[in-house]
């Protein structure tokens, strides 16, 4: 095998996951827009996706692929409802912003 055909080391995979969910996790912490927030979650879902498929592809094991595509419908799932309870909370609200929700207890 040539020299430029070597795969990627794992490591790369596992450094590359993990600052996009770090990424994920100060969007969720520094910003308080909901949309951004749900963004940087699936920030989130995407680093371990991209972790269960680098595993996956080291250890020949297509485990990683089902448990990938598990969560792949469960962040377009989380997206889905997520995205209209933001919709219908902020609809009739000019500033949106996660913490005037504690405001709107009645």
């Amino acid at each position: 095998m040539h020299a430029d055909l070597l795969p990627v080391a794992l490591a790369n995979y596992v450094a590359l996951s993990s600052v996009i969910f770090f990424i994920g996790v100060a969007g969720v912490v520094l910003r308080r827009n909901p949309l951004i927030m749900l963004m940087s979650i699936e920030l989130m879902w995407n680093a371990a996706n991209l972790l269960f498929l680098a595993f996956a592809r080291a250890w020949l094991n297509n485990a990683g692929h089902i448990f990938a595509f598990l969560v792949i419908t469960v962040a377009a799932a989380e997206a889905a409802i997520g995205l209209a309870i933001v919709v219908i909370v902020f609809r009739s609200r000019a500033n949106v912003d996660v913490d005037e929700i504690a405001l709107m207890k009645g």
